[in-house]
């Protein structure tokens, strides 16, 4: 059994690097520069093969290695893996929406403010648990939610703030803590996009009552599929930890002191909240705990693609906007936002289909601005302000693809294109 173990490693070994030998070949205006590749290599492939060959594949040590790991990075106490960032997401909304935590959970018909720019599963799960969003405009420069207008929406029914680090850009944090300590609200961070990111030093992520990051294969650290709720806060941790799993108590800290209140209730079906099958795999912690030991060199490849970005279209500055880096902040883009200037030369559609043309894959910046997806008819939602400019990232935004795939050629030749793009136009 272990010779055919070793054959299974060296194969899968030998494979990837056979793999990999193909894919560095680039020839230009052929070869596709794809949105997205998974960061994964044979290290997780093996270890994923190692949990199904034993037969440990449902949660288990390798996830609660990961989640050790995760919390130690973002630098907060607990984090808790889920199966996928969608469901963070809504596990956060729910423990926060508990009974347990009386007067200052969210109840039914409280309001939430979150940014018109956003993802669609930031936005459910605030209906979900029966409370209603509160859309705010962003910020042109960094597709942010914008503290001032966060405090023109505050009401007597606002309960929490859940701002989204959108595409890896840090929200202005000391602007928006001050404004939820000032209105005793709640603050949960979507940093779904924003592994590694950072504001004045601290890792997003690290501000919020829970904050939430997805590991979902485009993202900057993959599972594949998985999620992750980390906390400061060891209430919202037990909470989280029942609710991510039916609600029952076999994780809990207290086990024992409540299954002794319950003598005649089996201790492994004993159910203390409503919850859910968030549940993540061995597999997916398999992969979590080998992806960390990349995750430093995974993000600074991204920030170095937006800075050479960022420096060869500087003297486009009448046609593009883009996402500057600032002293306050350490940006770790998702993918590369621009957005054109409207102009008498080009038009962003037409910009975004040259790109299609040679190759280089585009899509719009999330869901653009979110009140304008026909699904908001389904939701109870409310306004504030006129969301200018998330309007006009819906019309004049999109993205190209920044992951570790982007070599120093591959990066060179996307702003050649643009570049040779815009030249044509305006001579």
């Amino acid at each position: 059994m272990d010779e055919i173990r070793s054959q299974l490693r060296i194969g899968i070994k030998n494979y990837f690097e056979e793999n990999e030998k193909e894919s560095d070949e680039f020839i230009s205006g052929k070869s596709k520069i794809p949105l997205a590749i998974p960061p994964y290599n044979w290290e997780e492939v093996w270890d994923s093969l190692d949990s199904l060959l034993s037969m440990k594949t449902t949660m288990d040590k390798k996830v609660k290695q990961f989640e050790k790991l995760f919390a130690k990075y973002i630098g907060v106490k607990y984090a808790i893996m889920v199966n996928s960032g969608s469901s963070a997401n809504l596990l956060a909304l729910s423990i926060l929406s508990n009974p347990i935590l009386g007067e200052q959970r969210i109840k039914k018909g409280d309001e939430i403010i979150t940014p018109a720019v956003t993802w669609a599963t930031t936005v459910y799960p605030i209906s979900n648990v029966g409370a209603i969003p509160v859309f705010v405009d962003v910020n042109e420069d960094d597709y942010n939610i914008d503290p001032e207008k966060i405090k023109k929406a505050i009401s007597k029914r606002t309960k929490a703030i859940m701002n989204v680090h959108l595409l890896g850009n840090p929200c202005e944090m000391d602007k928006i803590k001050k404004i939820v300590k000032e209105n005793n609200l709640l603050l949960i961070e979507d940093a779904c996009e924003a592994h590694g990111a950072e504001f004045r030093g601290k890792k997003v992520g690290s501000f919020g009552d829970l904050a939430t990051f997805s590991f979902f294969a485009s993202h900057h650290i993959t599972t594949m599929e998985g999620g992750m709720i980390v906390t400061n806060n060891k209430i919202l941790y037990e909470l989280g930890k029942s609710m991510r799993t039916f609600g029952w108590v076999r994780d809990l800290e207290n086990k024992n002191e409540i299954v002794k209140k319950f003598p005649n209730i089996d201790q492994r079906f004993l159910f203390l909240h409503s919850g859910y099958n968030f549940r993540p795999t061995e597999l997916q912690g398999a992969f979590g705990i080998n992806q960390m030991k990349k995750i430093n060199s995974l993000v600074n490849i991204r920030i170095q693609n937006s800075k050479y970005w960022n420096d060869r279209f500087k003297e486009f500055s009448d046609f593009l906007k883009i996402s500057k880096f600032k002293k306050s902040s350490k940006i770790s883009h998702l993918f590369y936002p621009i957005t054109i200037i409207e102009n008498n030369f080009f038009t962003k559609n037409e910009l975004v289909n040259y790109l299609e043309h040679k190759h280089i894959e585009t899509r719009p910046v999330m869901t653009g601005n979110f009140v304008k997806q026909p699904v908001i008819e389904e939701l109870k939602y409310k306004t504030k302000g006129n969301l200018k400019n998330a309007n006009n990232i819906m019309k004049n935004s999109f993205v190209v693809g920044n992951h570790h795939g982007i070599d120093k050629i591959r990066r060179k030749y996307v702003a050649d294109v643009i570049i040779e793009f815009i030249t044509k136009k305006i001579s």
